[in-house]
């Protein structure tokens, strides 16, 4: 058995990382498209495209390594099941829950190297693609920070320390500065808003907003409920830095969601995008369990194509539900636990009724 098993394993792995191999490479396609509406703005030039097209792959994997896993099960088994190797097992006494094991099996392995990639590889070289993209764009502003953001535009030093949304930031600080008679430069005013958005162009709308102005007969303060601010910076370049849940690794996003709450902070995003990394991570298990009763059922005769395209439709639907759950799911204030996990619970449910079924 365990050389049975070693034998199925290996057909799955081999045929997964074929297929992870194309789907990888039509990915690098398609972000090497994305990145040509760049290419001429600032200092940013094809080679850098192609470089940041190569940083961003690992994180591209981890994403398709699911539905990879399940089109590399199905074609794997499925060759075995055309060259009558599955109806030998069958006959020999192996049972369809013992093959489903061995996939099963062979699902971790995919996992554990999904979990290397994702959350070891994935994290700083996406954080490293986007910081040469803004920088060779915005290459006039100075930048520095991790957790948050700080930034340098003109006579503004701006601090931020949360992304709310694509054009809306949170905890906002702006330092002004001036040149002083002695020719150093000194702190001429103060100010903080709950959240920066941008409203149009240029323009970027402070609100609940107050100020202290230092001046030689002292300070002097506001506070207004909104306050209109023109500046050349741009929500992608103040993204690059701030905390961004598709970014961090799975500790990372355990201890934010920790600080979150230890500062009674809304944590229903993040612990959305916590739970939903672990249970899309795992399904790459489940997919290929579901493999099995496909290539012993329906598709037992079918060619390589057609599996190929179950394994798609099978992958891009359960996508679409996660996604679709997580957007709505925030919306409607449903359990992060329900939103992240119940695709993954439906997947298990599905895959499960199917082996047994499976004769």
């Amino acid at each position: 058995m365990k050389q049975l098993d070693r034998y199925l394993g290996r057909q799955i792995l081999w045929f997964t990382l074929l297929v992870m191999a194309v789907l990888v490479c039509l990915a690098a396609l398609f972000l090497f498209i994305q990145e040509q509406d760049g290419i001429g703005t600032g200092s940013f030039g094809m080679l850098d495209a192609v470089f940041v097209t190569l940083l961003r792959l690992p994180a591209q994997a981890f994403q398709l390594l699911p539905v990879g896993a399940l089109i590399g099960a199905l074609v794997g088994l499925g060759n075995l099941a055309r060259g009558s190797e599955l109806i030998v097992i069958r006959a020999a006494g192996v049972s369809v829950a013992r093959v489903a094991l061995t996939a099963a099996g062979a699902g971790f392995v995919l996992f554990l190297g999904g979990a290397v990639v994702g959350e070891v590889l994935a994290p700083p070289l996406e954080t490293y693609a986007n910081q040469i993209t803004t920088f060779a764009k915005y290459d006039k502003f100075s930048f520095a920070g991790r957790a948050g953001i700080w930034v340098k535009d003109g006579d503004r030093i701006v601090s931020i320390a949360q992304q709310a949304s694509d054009n809306s930031f949170g905890g906002v600080y702006v330092y002004i500065v001036t040149d002083g008679a002695d020719g150093r430069q000194r702190l001429a005013a103060l100010a903080h808003a709950d959240s920066a958005e941008l409203v149009k162009g240029r323009t970027w709308r402070l609100r609940n907003y107050a100020d202290s102005l230092l001046g030689d007969e002292g300070v002097a303060t506001r506070h207004l409920p909104e306050f209109d601010v023109e500046s050349a910076v741009s929500p992608e370049f103040l993204g690059i830095a701030v905390v961004n849940p598709g970014e961090l690794p799975l500790r990372g996003l355990y201890r934010y969601v920790q600080h979150l709450k230890a500062n009674g902070l809304e944590t229903r995003s993040w612990e959305v995008a916590l739970w939903a990394r672990i249970a899309r991570s795992l399904s790459t298990i489940l997919m290929c369990v579901l493999a099995v009763p496909f290539v012993f059922g329906p598709l037992r005769s079918a060619g390589a194509g057609s599996r190929t395209v179950i394994g798609i439709v099978v992958g891009v639907v359960y996508f679409l539900i996660n996604r679709l759950l997580e957007n709505g799911g925030d919306i409607y204030g449903l359990n992060p636990l329900l939103i992240a996990w119940a695709p993954a619970a439906a997947l298990a449910l599905a895959a499960g009724v199917a082996v047994v079924r499976t004769r």
